[in-house]
């Protein structure tokens, strides 16, 4: 079927044949024909002028909504994190030793419902040497790796936070947050289990699926608002505020349903390195809050800052810390009277 495409050799072009046979002569067409009728002048479409101060541009009649096709570097990347669709995971030629192949999977939920994958220690390493660290220690990958991953958990572990908070909306996130971040934690049950304000598993929202992660890109040269405010006051308050800005940058874009609907939640995490207890642990902070695209997440920033403060500083804490003083007191007394009714 190749001949369909195929280009094919011209022939030798052939004198053209009438359809009908020519007559000799000045011979004038018959009055059926269409050519005995004198042919009228083109019509011209009339000239419209636009308007002064209008725009000049006319758009094409049919323009195309289909977008052009990535091409180069960005036809390689993946959409949802812009890293490369395909992670190389052979040994680099500079490698000096074996680094593990196999990948872990996270805790975080994708759109679709599976897992995200971490990289491997190769991938790492070869990841690493692309953006161009070719002074990378290979038999620090490992170690690289778990930190990276360790990390991300506990990011998504904060995250998970605000969507217990607010997943049902403002009302009941504030009713969840007026009394302070602690008995936030005992209301919605994290504050219980063995892992605490770092379970990513568990989800009892009632009749709200748990949130998904369908998404993430890095940011490391843009500066959030948040941050840069944090370096005015540590140059103006060195003591109080002073810390170095953070050598990272991340943004989540997450899946949140509740009975309205489901909608996209972005997020922004700044990454900062702390003092290190020792050579070998280093420490991390992650500042991680709802990104203020709207009133809502503004707002949820607002509730949940706003009441732990006001918690502390009307002495909420002491408050709670008497109630259950005096009940303790209370429980005692009953258990002492009932001793002497039964002697």
């Amino acid at each position: 079927m190749g001949w369909f495409w195929a280009d094919s050799t011209p022939s030798a072009s052939a004198a053209p044949v009438a359809p009908h046979p020519m007559p000799a002569g000045d011979v004038n067409p018959p009055p059926q024909c269409p050519m005995h009728k004198p042919a009228k002048a083109p019509v011209q479409a009339e000239k419209t002028q636009t308007p002064k101060g209008a725009c000049p541009y006319v758009p094409p009649e049919k323009a195309s909504s289909t977008p052009e096709p990535k091409t180069g570097l960005l036809a390689k990347l993946n959409p949802l994190n812009n890293m490369f669709s395909e992670l190389d995971n052979k040994k680099a030629d500079m490698q000096s030793r074996d680094l593990p192949l196999s990948r872990e999977a996270s805790t975080i939920p994708k759109g679709d419902g599976s897992l995200w994958e971490y990289p491997s220690p190769q991938q790492m390493y070869n990841a690493m040497l692309r953006k161009g660290y070719t002074d990378t220690d290979v038999t620090a990958v490992e170690s690289m790796v778990s930190v990276h991953n360790f990390l991300n958990e506990g990011a998504w572990a904060e995250i998970m936070g605000w969507e217990r908070r607010f997943a049902r909306g403002l009302k009941e996130g504030y009713d969840i947050c007026k009394d302070g971040e602690q008995l936030a934690d005992l209301k919605l049950g994290v504050g219980t289990t063995e892992e605490g304000i770092f379970d990513t598993t568990t989800w009892d929202v009632r009749d709200v699926p748990p949130p998904k992660l369908l998404r993430f890109t890095g940011r490391p040269t843009e500066r959030t608002p948040k941050a840069t405010i944090m370096q005015w006051l540590g140059w103006i308050n060195p003591e109080k505020y002073g810390t170095a800005p953070p050598f990272d940058r991340h943004d989540w874009f997450i899946e949140r349903c509740n009975e309205q609907g489901c909608k996209e939640i972005r997020y922004v995490i700044d990454y900062y390195e702390g003092e290190a207890e020792s050579d070998d642990e280093p420490v991390f902070h992650l500042d991680i809050r709802p990104a203020v695209d709207g009133p809502t997440s503004a707002a949820e920033r607002l509730i949940r800052s706003g009441t732990e403060l006001w918690w502390q500083a009307s002495g909420g804490s002491v408050r709670m810390l008497r109630k259950l003083q005096e009940e303790k007191k209370r429980r005692e007394e009953e258990a002492a009277a009932n001793s002497r009714h039964y002697n």
